[in-house]
């Protein structure tokens, strides 16, 4: 061995402990010079055990980058209900839900779909008419629409936007691709509603994610429409 390179080796043998890249080597070579008719247990263990600390590694990295987007998440709903509770009328709540609320929890598209007795449709199409936001359809078609033939009753919906997508978001719906449905319970006295909120990226809802946060989301939005109506 060159004396230099020597010398330094011995002057700060812990830089080669701690290179990964070298102890492998090493380990390689040892075993190499040993003949094939002798096993290194103690290499099989540090491969193993560098194996499983690899994992370790990568199970690390992902349950913080989960935690991270969790939070990200939760901040982003947050601030969409703040913004949701400042309005003092009806139709203010709808434009900020159409603009602000739509920017902070980064969807293309939302809309609440309300349920309306064939008696009713003619008056209620004129409200659907003067805010973008609503969406008028007949009775039962909250539940048809969240379980899309799916059978038994549904509260919620994460998934890539169906084929009726058009009787919800109307020609928007070539765009998006992917939607949350959320059913909302207006009281005994009033047919159900539904949140929609939908995107063009298709990984932005999914069935597999986590719901608590749209949950919540849609509790708060329930709340208040009950608190405009009433």
């Amino acid at each position: 061995m060159d004396t230099t390179l020597r010398d330094k080796i011995l002057s700060d043998p812990a830089a080669i402990l701690a290179d990964a890249d070298v102890m492998r080597a090493l380990i390689d070579a040892n075993a190499q010079a040993m003949g094939d008719n002798v096993i290194d247990l103690r290499g099989i263990v540090m491969n193993r055990l560098e194996n499983r600390l690899d994992r370790l590694e990568d199970t690390h990295r992902s349950v913080i980058a989960a935690a991270y987007e969790n939070l990200a998440g939760t901040t982003q709903v947050h601030r969409a209900v703040l913004a949701m509770l400042e309005p003092r009328d009806f139709d203010t709540f709808l434009a900020r839900l159409e603009t602000e609320v739509r920017q902070i929890l980064r969807v293309d598209c939302i809309k609440i779909v309300f349920e309306a007795h064939a008696s009713d449709a003619q008056a209620e199409q004129s409200l659907e008419q003067t805010n973008s936001v609503i969406v008028i359809q007949d009775k039962s078609f909250t539940e048809l629409y969240i379980s899309q033939g799916a059978g038994g009753p549904r509260n919620m919906a994460t998934r890539a936007i169906p084929k009726g997508g058009v009787q919800v978001y109307g020609d928007s719906a070539r765009d998006l691709t992917s939607e949350a449905c959320i059913k909302l319970d207006l009281g005994s006295q009033r047919l159900p509603a539904m949140l929609c909120l939908a995107s063009v990226d298709p990984e932005k809802f999914s069935p597999q994610q986590g719901t608590d946060l749209l949950t919540f989301f849609g509790g708060v939005v329930e709340r208040l429409i009950i608190h405009w109506l009433s």
